[in-house]
């Protein structure tokens, strides 16, 4: 992320363009989160896929787009419901977007199956919002 960030140090990010980072634990994807934040863009997300621990408090000031998921595949590791509600609770507090991908090959009653069996529903909702336009 480091080479991305000096890249846009001389250059400015096309304003159609949407930056992102991938974020799927306390050690390696929450550091990105502040790279990110330091490039001038229009519309910034992260996407926090597959979730693979309860990361805390992040802080999202000028994050526009937040997607979570859960793992899939053979070697998918579970993911917990209420690490996924501590994410959705601090983008509605943020006010930054939030969509719910998928619970991954682990539904949050601990069972394992197909992706598609476990749904994307997180407290009885789908969340689907899409930031319209960032600015």
């Amino acid at each position: 992320m480091l080479l991305v960030r000096q890249y846009f140090d001389t250059r400015r990010v096309p304003v159609n363009a949407w930056l992102g980072v991938s974020v799927e634990d306390k050690q390696y994807g929450k550091p990105r989160i502040a790279d990110l934040q330091k490039i001038k863009a229009n519309t910034r997300f992260l996407s926090i896929e597959p979730l693979l621990e309860d990361l805390g408090r992040i802080r999202l000031t000028g994050i526009h787009w937040v997607i979570v998921g859960g793992e899939s595949g053979s070697k998918a590791r579970p993911m917990k419901e209420e690490w996924v509600v501590k994410l959705r609770d601090q983008c509605t507090h943020a006010g930054t977007d939030f969509f719910f991908k998928q619970w991954g090959a682990w539904g949050k009653d601990g069972k394992k199956r197909s992706k598609k069996a476990n749904g994307r529903q997180l407290q009885g909702k789908v969340w689907d919002m899409i930031p319209a336009v960032a600015v």
